[in-house]
C-alpha cells in the first residue's frame, strides 16, 4: 500500500545561533533533500516550510520557517521529517523503497510464492532485494533480466530468477 508521507530524514542536532537544524537525509542524495520547499514533521505530520538548506559533508543544514533560536531548534532534535509523495516525481520503473517493503514476490512463470521483500540494499551497480521466505532469505538483484513486473498498488512483484538463485545448496 502506498504511503502518503515518506520518511526523508531525521533532525540530529542544531546548527549555529539562528535556529538552523542538522538533518541526516534518507534520500538517495543530500542534494535531493535540499530541493524540497516543504516538509512534514513528527508523528502529527505538521507542515513546515524550508526557508533555505545546504549540504555540508552529507548532512543537510536547514532553516525552517518559525524556528529562529537554538532553543527552538533543540526541541526538534530526533524528529523525523517526511515528504508528501506528490512532491516528488519518479522516473518510470523507479519506486520508493518504502513502497517495496512488504511486497510479495512470485515467480512470473510458475506463480510460486518466494516470500516478501524485507529490505532493499543499495549496492551501487544495482539494488538488491532481500526476500524472506518460509525457510530462508534470498538476495535478488533488481535488474531487468530478473524483475518482470512491479505492481505497487497490487503489492506484488513478479520475477524470473536467474539459474541457481533459489537453489537450496
Amino acid at each position: 500500500m502506498k504511503k502518503e508521507f515518506l520518511e526523508a530524514g531525521k533532525i540530529v542536532s542544531t546548527h549555529g545561533i539562528k535556529g538552523e537544524v542538522r538533518v541526516m537525509p534518507y534520500c538517495d542524495s543530500s542534494e535531493l533533500f535540499c530541493e524540497f520547499d516543504r516538509l512534514f514533521i513528527g508523528k502529527s505530520r505538521d507542515e513546515v516550510i524550508v526557508e533555505r538548506s545546504r549540504v555540508q559533508k552529507n548532512i543537510v543544514i536547514a532553516k525552517l520557517e518559525g524556528i529562529d533560536t537554538p532553543e527552538a531548534a533543540e526541541k526538534l532534535r530526533n524528529k523525523i521529517l517526511y515528504i508528501h509523495r506528490d512532491d516528488l516525481e519518479l522516473d518510470e520503473d523507479t519506486y520508493f523503497i518504502q513502497d517495496l517493503i512488504g511486497m510479495k514476490v512470485k515467480n512470473a512463470d510458475t506463480d510460486e510464492l518466494y516470500g516478501e521483500i524485507t529490505d532493499v540494499m543499495q549496492t551501487g551497480a544495482n539494488d538488491v532485494y532481500v526476500i524472506k521466505g518460509e525457510k530462508r532469505e534470498y538476495l535478488v538483484p533488481a535488474i531487468a533480466d530478473v524483475v518482470v513486473s512491479t505492481d505497487i498498488d497490487g503489492d506484488l512483484m513478479l520475477i524470473r530468477p536467474l539459474e541457481g538463485l533459489f537453489d537450496e545448496n
